[in-house]
């Protein structure tokens, strides 16, 4: 099977990846910015993308940037913030017309690099500070994203495991920040801070299309010309600390339908030799809608509205998700713990090992059947300091036996186990 790979190529203070393909009618630039999760900075990180989003030199306003996206055949322009292991990553993306399908003979993909250099480096300011009006808007927003955390019960408990289990670790910081740092920031210190990350993130950006390799370098060239050479900061690989006696954490909300999340330690990340032997565990105990917690949990036992189990791959993190009668508690606890012990005893078919090599080869090539999705699966590659190819990932899944996947299992060890609920659970 032929999936598109990226052509890499080292450019002044940032790496160019080229990925040529006819399978999508735009063309896409994604830019990703990478740095490690820090306390002083996952605030700043997560306020900046939304401020360079909303308005530049040339389009000072937020209807004139988007106007002039219309004006691009209804240009995509896109912002985001999220973690991957302890990393926190800003990603700009811009979806546009492929010229080729248009009798305009516009250059759109050069368009789309101008757009792509006028946000990054030519944001609207006022002297060595943002724009005041517009900083003030986008710490508006930000704090109504950071607030509706709590409101969205199944994402609070989902976070709050993550907080209890890797307490004084950077992953329990939340990508989208926090309010008390909200309230510091200025102007002039978020200004200060953005010239910071132009200096020292680790900067990759990814055009995807059915493009001319010589061209995109061109571009890239004249256009993201303004970054500096630097040495970005690479974490020492951490998969997690030695979990001593696990964490029981119950705590009391307003809430009708109980939210039980548990967080195992698994030691291992993607790049590493059993990663795909993980996945396959993964999707086995709760992954897909065959997995031993929907069917036991959900189906037989009719204890949960939802059970199921997700890997955090740079962090080397199991969580289990149950929305559960708050009266359930023990029950469910036990039956997940259960399905646990029979995953590490092997006591699953070939049959269900099969099907979920299946589910996961269709999962990737579902991910990549859009550009954006291709870019977040090569990325991997970037934040691992690995290179694996897609090709790689399908062949290496197929020939994971039922005893690796049982190997794997050993591994695992339970953190943490958090438990929202409406009224006091007797121990």
């Amino acid at each position: 099977m032929s999936i598109a790979s990226d052509t890499i190529t080292e450019k002044s203070g940032y790496r160019l990846h080229v990925v040529r393909t006819d399978k999508y009618k735009t063309n896409t630039l994604v830019l990703k910015m990478k740095a490690p999760l820090t306390n002083e900075n996952v605030t700043y990180r997560a306020l900046l993308p939304y401020v360079l989003q909303s308005n530049t030199s040339k389009y000072p306003t937020t209807p004139e940037l988007r106007s002039y996206l219309d004006d691009l055949y209804g240009a995509g322009f896109y912002v985001d913030v999220a973690k991957k292991g302890e990393y926190q990553i800003l990603s700009f993306t811009i979806d546009i017309v492929n010229e080729k399908f248009l009798s305009d003979p516009t250059p759109l993909l050069e368009k789309a690099f101008m757009l792509l250099s006028e946000v990054i480096f030519h944001p609207k300011k006022n002297g060595e500070a943002f724009d005041h009006k517009t900083v003030s808007n986008e710490i508006r927003s930000l704090k109504q994203r950071i607030q509706s955390i709590s409101d969205d019960k199944m994402r609070y408990s989902a976070t709050r495991l993550v907080e209890e289990m890797c307490k004084n670790e950077p992953y329990a910081l939340e990508a989208s920040g926090n309010l008390q740092d909200l309230e510091t920031i200025t102007p002039e210190s978020l200004f200060t801070y953005y010239k910071k990350v132009l200096t020292e993130d680790e900067i990759d950006l990814y055009v995807i299309g059915d493009i001319d390799e010589a061209e995109v370098e061109v571009l890239a060239d004249k256009y993201v010309s303004l970054l500096p050479d630097r040495v970005p900061a690479r974490l020492q690989r951490d998969t997690g600390k030695e979990v001593g006696k696990e964490k029981e954490i119950i705590e009391n909300s307003d809430v009708k339908q109980g939210k039980l999340n548990i967080g195992y330690r698994t030691y291992v990340a993607y790049g590493d030799s059993d990663y795909y032997a993980l996945q396959l565990f993964n999707g086995i105990f709760g992954g897909f809608s065959h997995s031993k917690l929907f069917i036991n949990v959900r189906e037989k036992a009719s204890l949960a509205y939802y059970a199921a189990s997700r890997l955090e791959s740079h962090k080397g993190l199991l969580m289990v998700m149950a929305g559960i009668e708050n009266a359930n508690y023990k029950q469910a606890l036990d039956i997940i713990n259960e399905q646990m012990n029979e995953m590490k005893q092997g006591n699953f078919s070939e049959e269900e090992l099969a099907q979920t090599k299946a589910v996961i080869k269709n999962q990737l090539l579902e991910t990549i059947d859009v550009s954006r999705g291709l870019v977040e699966i090569l990325y991997h590659n970037v934040v691992s300091g690995n290179d694996i190819s897609l090709e790689e990932w399908f062949a290496k899944t197929e020939q994971t036996t039922k005893e690796e996947v049982v190997a794997v299992g050993q591994k695992i060890q339970l953190d943490t186990i958090y438990f929202l609920t409406e009224e006091e659970v007797q121990g």
